[in-house]
């Protein structure tokens, strides 16, 4: 049976926007004051204050955004700046992507995603992003209805994946997440740059034979 390997998303496969290294964010509201007129620092409290029950599918998105957006003086359509949003925040970390393809052509291996996602995001990396010509499967929050780090996440993927003859390999960016992981008798590893994939053993010997 192929082991799983899986990865995050965001601050993994996508560059995080809060890397307490500032030389290497990738900000996808860099120009959002120019574009769309709001103001990056006002549009955080919509994290704080809203995406929590979002991710964990309890609210939907579109009307948390279409009450929260005015708030902040946006008051166009909340689809057109999810749109936007959901363009702009694709920064792909190009070498890891390019690595885990070649570690997918293992015969011994299924590569799969595990993310704190809300639906609309899941689907536009998914469709639009294309990481489903990468990835078997993604396991993300909202479709799951729980979230990283709670042990819920781990159980219900773990039943997404059934039976498995070794543990499952998980690359995050969060320590708690990995924490968890480790507690639920998986094998995590934090992950800080594409080396922290590379170089671990059970990857870095079937990278060789690709």
């Amino acid at each position: 049976m192929p082991r799983a390997v899986l990865f995050d998303i965001d601050g993994v496969l996508i560059h995080s926007m809060f890397h307490p290294d500032l030389s290497r964010r990738r900000r996808w509201d860099r120009h959002m004051k120019e574009d769309m007129g709001v103001d990056p620092e006002d549009f955080v409290g919509f994290f704080k204050e809203r995406f929590g029950p979002i991710i964990r599918d309890q609210k939907s998105i579109i009307p948390e955004l279409a009450q929260f957006l005015p708030t902040i003086g946006y008051t166009g359509s909340p689809l057109t700046f999810l749109a936007y949003w959901l363009k702009n925040d694709t920064h792909l970390n190009l070498a890891l992507v390019e690595a885990v393809k070649s570690l997918a052509k293992s015969p011994d291996i299924e590569v799969y995603l595990a993310t704190n996602q809300e639906h609309m995001r899941a689907f536009y990396l998914w469709h639009n992003v294309g990481l489903s010509h990468i990835f078997a499967d993604m396991f993300y929050a909202a479709g799951l209805g729980t979230a990283k780090p709670d042990r819920d996440f781990f159980d219900a993927v773990d039943a997404r994946l059934g039976p498995q003859d070794q543990r499952p390999l998980f690359f995050d960016d969060v320590p708690k997440n990995i924490e968890a992981a480790n507690a639920h008798g998986w094998e995590g590893v934090l992950f800080d740059v594409t080396e922290d994939f590379t170089s671990h053993p059970f990857v870095g010997e079937r990278l060789t034979r690709t």
